[in-house]
């Protein structure tokens, strides 16, 4: 995670505001959940015993007010003592936009600013810009639909003529 995440590139405050996702000031577990990837759709093999288990872990070294959250204080204290955030053999971690993700865990890792697009071949690049060629799509229908007066697919069947 440290390495994808350019998490050396961070001072700790940073890092911590990186993922206070809310800004409330505070890692909920939610928050730590999605530190550790466990809201990306990749993650939905993941057991609920594993998704209960990490920020219950988390929490147990940096909760030193017992509030059920990590404050900036009590994560600069973990910090400042040595800490690291524990590794729960869950990859990297997501926490941004599909194209943050692909970007940091993928192009950087196997391509760079000289790759030409007839060299993305890879089966993640391929999901990746499929995934831009439907949102693309959708946005096209979105655009037919918002042109027309009447949405005849809207209308309830009861309300429609000859039914």
């Amino acid at each position: 995670m440290a390495e994808e995440h350019h998490i050396g590139n961070f001072d700790g405050g940073a890092f911590f505001s990186l993922h206070d996702f809310d800004s409330s000031g505070a890692w909920t577990p939610d928050e730590i959940q999605r530190t550790y990837g466990l809201e990306d759709e990749t993650a939905k093999e993941v057991t609920q015993e594993k998704r209960d288990e990490v920020p219950r872990e988390v929490l147990k070294l940096m909760d030193w007010n017992g509030d059920g959250m990590v404050d900036k204080a009590e994560w600069m204290r973990f910090l400042d003592g040595g800490g690291h955030l524990p590794d729960f053999g869950l990859g990297p971690g997501h926490h941004g936009d599909d194209e943050y993700e692909y970007e940091i865990h993928h192009f950087e890792k196997y391509h760079d600013e000289n790759t030409k697009e007839e060299d993305l071949i890879h089966p993640e690049d391929i999901e990746h810009f499929r995934k831009h060629d439907m949102e693309a799509e959708e946005e096209y229908q979105q655009e037919k639909l918002d042109e027309m007066a009447i949405v005849e697919k809207n209308i309830p069947q009861k309300f429609r003529k000859g039914s």
